[in-house]
């Protein structure tokens, strides 16, 4: 196992070092904090990479000129490790999961099970969102108001980008101190519902069944948009949704997100690539509102839906020592912008990126896979040639719809993979009726659907692709024409790893 982030790094010479396993845990908050102001990047494996010469030269021991403080100098074992590294090439590697946490100060917010939940419990959630429910529709902490954050009418929701896992988190905890706000309710947390379990029953009964607008979402946009009002949240029966959810594979993808080393980049690799895609196929999976990004969190499932989302990937940081801040950079590539200044906004919240990867959100219960169960993995399709690799029989294909022109695509659609003319695999691409007026969807307008399957699924069939638009069928037909969609490209490839 790996040391947590806060333990102290066993000091031995270890000959075969890898970032991910071993170096990146050499180097302490102030560390990174204080290379950093002087324009160094200690907290990544690119920067780290870039500056390792420097770093062996300045660390080294006896007369090391870095750290600074007698505390943190370096052992002439750790010495030698990190000078293993660079002999050995820079090998990225995988990850070893950490040792969950055994102790630390009680949790401020305990989110749990909605169905361990307590009658009394229960009771008082139903009381907190009735409260919300009640209020008046033009306060800024009702229901309706605060539903309007994520679809119509604000539009603030950041989708299909780096900034998405951190959004939403914060998201949650905006609406729960609305739902604390209600007499009686200032302990009150939202409950997840895992989404490998059926839809609760307790869900399907009043308050949070449906939801009934209040007002127009659609009337103080601008062009005012139309077609939501009047307007009842609607949802599939809990068979159909069971159903769908096998058949998007949103359960491969989020075990998929669960074993990898690095929180990647979107719709490159990685955890937040896998845990988008899974987030879309849900939302598909569960009904008509929570397919359509304008109203999709009027539905009250939405805010359980992306509680267990929260705590999945809670479960990711926790599993690959990247609870904190430093912890959590070390997982990241060259792409770090977004966790500093102007790129790490979170509008309309004044919490920003950066300061939601520590949270003070625990949960009764995280996805902490055994290494036997789900062994960390850093899979990718190509690898320095300067370093040893292998594929494995057992490796999975992955298969990668390349460069969808979504603007053109009026609303959420689905992207089938067909064998012999049969869907094999598909997954669902959330987004708004009218992409083109979303700043954010123009601004990451190209996408890419992954598809990972056993080869045998895949192998001597002939392979196409269709997209399909759900409730467009009478203007465009059942299948999307692929010109439209910019004729996107199939990348086909066996996964590689280090040897």
């Amino acid at each position: 196992m790996a040391p947590t982030e806060n333990t102290p790094i066993a000091e031995q010479v270890i000959a075969a070092p890898t970032y991910l396993a071993d170096i990146r845990f050499f180097f302490r908050p102030e560390d990174v904090a204080h290379m950093a102001a002087k324009g160094i990047e200690l907290g990544t494996y690119d920067g780290l990479k870039s500056n390792a010469l420097s770093v062996h030269a300045q660390t080294a021991p006896p007369n090391s000129l870095m750290p600074p403080d007698a505390e943190g100098k370096w052992s002439a074992e750790r010495s030698q490790t990190f000078r293993n590294w660079i002999v050995n090439g820079f090998p990225l590697g995988t990850a070893t999961p950490a040792e969950p946490p055994t102790n630390g100060p009680a949790p401020t917010r305990l989110r749990k099970d909605v169905t361990t939940l307590s009658e009394d419990e229960f009771d008082l959630l139903a009381t907190a969102f009735r409260g919300l429910m009640d209020r008046d529709p033009e306060a800024p902490d009702s229901y309706f108001s605060l539903a309007g954050h994520h679809g119509l009418p604000d539009s603030w929701c950041l989708h299909h980008q780096d900034r998405y896992n951190p959004w939403h988190r914060e998201y949650l905890r905006v609406f729960e101190d609305a739902l604390r706000s209600v007499p009686g309710c200032e302990a009150v947390t939202i409950p997840y519902w895992d989404i490998s379990t059926p839809l609760p029953e307790r869900l399907q009964q009043p308050p949070f069944d449906a939801y009934v607008l209040p007002a127009d979402p659609g009337a103080a946009v601008t062009p005012p948009v139309t077609g939501f009002f009047p307007y009842t949240t609607e949802r599939y029966p809990a068979a159909d949704i069971a159903q769908n959810v096998a058949a998007y594979e949103v359960l491969d993808d989020i075990r998929t997100s669960l074993v990898q080393s690095l929180w990647g980049a979107y719709n490159v690799n990685g955890y937040q690539d896998f845990s988008i895609q899974a987030h879309d196929s849900g939302h598909g999976s569960i009904g008509p509102t929570m397919g359509t990004q304008e109203v999709a969190s009027y539905d009250p499932v939405f805010w359980f839906f992306h509680c267990n989302l929260d705590r999945l990937w809670l479960s990711w940081q926790t599993r690959i020592s990247a609870t904190t801040l430093t912890g959590f950079r070390s997982t990241l590539g060259e792409n770090t912008d977004w966790l500093s200044a102007p790129f790490n906004a979170l509008p309309p919240y004044s919490t920003t990126a950066d300061q939601t990867i520590e949270t003070e959100a625990s949960y009764d219960r995280l996805e902490l896979l055994s290494p036997v169960e789900g062994p960390l993995e850093n899979l990718s399709g190509s690898i320095d040639a300067a370093h040893s690799f292998a594929f494995r029989s057992a490796s999975p294909v992955s298969v990668r719809v390349k460069g969808i022109h979504r603007l053109n695509i009026p609303g959420s659609f689905v992207v089938n993979l067909l064998a012999d003319g049969e869907p094999v695999a598909k997954r669902f691409f959330f987004q708004p009726t009218d992409p083109p007026g979303c700043a954010n969807c123009v601004e990451h307008g190209v996408v890419n659907i992954d598809f990972r399957m056993p080869q045998e699924r895949l192998l001597d069939r002939t392979l196409s692709v269709r997209i399909d638009v759900p409730g467009h069928a009478g203007e465009i037909g059942e299948a999307f024409p692929l010109a439209r969609a910019g004729n996107p490209t199939v990348n086909a490839r066996l996964l590689v790893e280090e040897a």
